[in-house]
């Protein structure tokens, strides 16, 4: 059953509006206690994070037996920020907020994979797009981000310094994703940013804007990136965790089912199991084109990509003077423990 309320969360930035969505089973109510859990999602409809509503329609949480109350941020850093407050027991978003987490003196983990390819899309607004070619044109512009320290923050400034332009030099603008991205490129107030599917078939299907660099898939990665960068997965605090293993492998089974599901059906076949409003009024057929664009990037296990943890050290280290100068235990930024007992 699928219902929307207002929840005020308890965050530096004062009270947000979530949108609640309860999976079957158990009393959704309370989080944190033993089969029921409070997981943030930094953009529900966004296709990087497809498997966790598709989890619950599939009905995965419910067989093994796990209460998941489904909630949604449109940034990552705010699904970040519902974490390590307390106020949800684990987030769906990317996993380099564990690097830059673990520097803040906050140990969080990923326990379950779902990528190894950003799945970003760094877009360019046809007006804009004969003096905006490369990373390289970046100098001077004002680019779409979905929120200032978000994972797509910390793309396009990875982007811009490897190709010669300082953080300083152009202006990151929130304008978060979906149709608030799309207005800001009509309107003129972003030259490009970074979104993902389903706002990039939007926009391309609109004819609103071209793609510059595309990281969709592993290939797309290694070009941009210089190696496989995992980004959306499931990460939770350590600690809780760790005095939580039950429940843990309950969410890990879960998963992996759906990621296994996803490896042997089609864009379509996934499609037709999502809330037809994720669309985002595109229609089915262009979500699906979308979901297909965007397939590549997942895995279909959940364990981390080996070189993936390295990478995305390298690509944050480059811009964040926070993480420049220290040390980082990558083994301690994720965990295989609980998606390889999955079945």
């Amino acid at each position: 059953m699928r219902t929307t309320t207002r929840i005020s969360a308890a965050v530096a930035a004062g009270a947000l509006a979530l949108t609640t969505l309860t999976a079957c089973g158990g009393d959704s109510a309370a989080g944190g206690g033993d089969g029921n859990v409070k997981i943030m999602v930094g953009g529900l409809d966004k296709v990087i994070y497809l498997p966790a509503m598709l989890t619950e329609r599939l009905g995965h949480f419910k067989d093994e037996g796990v209460s998941v109350q489904l909630l949604t941020e449109p940034a990552g850093v705010q699904a970040e920020t519902a974490l390590v407050s307390g106020d949800v027991q684990g987030t769906v978003g990317f996993y380099d907020h564990t690097l830059d987490l673990q520097v803040k003196g906050k140990q969080v983990e990923s326990v379950v994979q779902f990528s190894h390819a950003p799945g970003e899309v760094e877009i360019v607004s046809e007006k804009a797009a004969g003096d905006l070619t490369s990373a390289k044109d970046f100098k001077g512009k004002k680019l779409g981000v979905t929120g200032l320290g978000s994972s797509t923050d910390f793309l396009t400034k990875y982007l811009a310094v490897s190709n010669g332009v300082k953080t300083s030099e152009f202006t990151p603008v929130a304008v978060g994703a979906g149709q608030t991205f799309i207005s800001a490129l009509q309107q003129g107030s972003i030259q490009g940013g970074m979104t993902t599917d389903p706002t990039v078939a939007t926009v391309l299907d609109k004819k609103l804007g071209r793609v510059l660099i595309d990281m969709r898939t592993p290939e797309g990665s290694q070009e941009a990136l210089g190696g496989p960068y995992p980004s959306s997965s499931l990460y939770m605090r350590t600690e809780w965790v760790e005095s939580h293993k039950e429940t843990v492998q309950k969410l890990a089974n879960a998963f992996v089912k759906t990621l296994k599901w996803m490896s042997t059906h089609s864009a379509d076949e996934i499609a037709a199991k999502m809330p037809a409003d994720y669309a985002q009024g595109g229609g089915k057929e262009l979500y699906a084109r979308a979901i297909e664009s965007t397939l590549p990037m997942f895995t279909t296990d959940g364990v981390m990509p080996a070189d993936g943890p390295a990478t995305v050290e390298r690509v944050l280290k480059a811009f964040n003077p926070n993480l420049k100068n220290a040390k980082v235990d990558l083994s301690k930024t994720y965990t295989t423990e609980f998606v390889k007992k999955a079945g």
